[in-house]
């Protein structure tokens, strides 16, 4: 399939192009800016589908509004109808087409006229009034508040908020193309009104207090919920606004004649991830949990692992090393030990169901 992407080289068309070339057996066509109208009829006779991106946001002369949304619709309509066969359109329009000011008469006039194609030449159209379209790669200080906040926020800058109220409709990047994709992979003749979903709301006062619980992540090392949701999507579009620069962080290192302990990442509610060096020969633990458990996985090295049950006494050992992956569960009223028995250094990575509370431990000391 040959798909016709005008305004590629836009955040939504850099996100789709990309998404098309990673499809087998698809090429992309583009149209941009210097691109002639001749251009764009020869670009048309030789594509199979067309997604219409090109469009005007924020021109210095209000008349380019019409110019580029309308007129250059109204062109590819032109070049599709001389076509002679049905080549499946998707137009992204916007939520403000809805309301009376230029911008939104200018996308009206622009579904007005595919509109038309569909009815008068049979062509398979899909329309998208779009809301706000978040994501990587969007260009800051435009016309997306989440690219601007997000930008600024991950270089340290302030961010000016008039009415935190303010609530955003938001589609994620993603979603849209993916949408797109299954829109060209299933084309449908006549005219049709195509939705994204998820669609998310969130105000502004939120975004900002969001966005700001990812920058502080760094330094508490408590992790937002960030797999699923507005939440996956927004922590996605924040950290790709990270300059290089920041791409890397440090974390704090503890240590002793024993080796050293360094916590990683921290969760609100699914525990903690630390990894921990021992010497040969050096022994670490000699305790005991009431509630808490951990699950250790060596990573280099050889370890014995000592368990005694706090009641009967029973005792056992396990054997592990990096050479064979393998985790070794702590197990509540055992208390337990690791000993490096091999001739270089342990590394073991260690995963615990809660984080570390000073105020409550539950960590008592008991020899195995």
């Amino acid at each position: 399939m040959r798909v016709l992407v005008t305004g590629s080289q836009g955040f939504i068309g850099k996100n789709l192009t990309l998404r098309l070339q990673e499809q087998p057996g698809h090429e992309v066509l583009r149209f941009d800016r210097g691109d002639s109208l001749q251009d764009l009829a020869e670009r048309v006779a030789q594509c199979d589908a067309v997604v219409h991106l090109a469009g005007e946001n924020r021109p210095a002369d209000p008349a380019e509004f019409m110019r580029v949304n309308a007129g250059l619709t109204e062109a590819l309509c032109s070049a599709l109808a001389q076509a002679g066969r049905p080549i499946p359109l998707l137009l992204a329009s916007s939520s403000q087409a809805e309301l009376d000011n230029p911008y939104g008469h200018s996308k009206r006039v622009a579904e007005e006229a595919v509109t038309t194609l569909s009815q008068t030449q049979g062509m398979p159209v899909r329309i998208y009034r779009l809301p706000g379209v978040f994501g990587k790669w969007c260009r800051p200080s435009y016309n997306s508040v989440v690219a601007t906040f997000a930008h600024r926020i991950a270089r340290d800058e302030p961010v000016q908020i008039n009415d935190p109220s303010t609530v955003l409709r938001l589609v994620y990047i993603d979603d849209l193309v993916s949408e797109f994709l299954r829109a060209l992979a299933q084309p449908e003749p006549g005219l049709h009104w195509g939705t994204v979903a998820p669609e998310y709301r969130i105000s502004l006062g939120e975004l900002a207090a969001q966005l700001d619980a990812f920058k502080n992540v760094r330094s508490s090392l408590v992790s937002e919920r960030v797999g699923t949701g507005l939440t996956r999507a927004l922590y996605a579009t924040y950290v790709s606004y990270l300059p290089p620069d920041r791409f890397a962080y440090d974390l704090p290192r503890h240590g002793d004649a024993r080796g050293v302990f360094v916590e990683m990442l921290k969760t609100p509610d699914a525990g903690q991830f630390s990894y921990f060096t021992a010497h040969p020969g050096v022994t670490r633990g000699g305790h005991y949990h009431h509630s808490k458990t951990e699950k250790f996985l060596v990573i280099k090295g050889q370890a014995r692992f000592g368990f005694r049950h706090m009641l009967t006494q029973e005792r056992y050992e396990i054997i592990t090393s990096g050479e064979q992956p393998q985790v070794v569960e702590t197990v509540p009223g055992w208390t337990h030990d690791i000993t490096n028995i091999g001739d270089t250094e342990l590394l073991v990575m260690l995963w615990a169901n809660e984080i570390f509370d000073r105020q409550r431990p539950d960590t008592l000391a008991q020899p195995v």
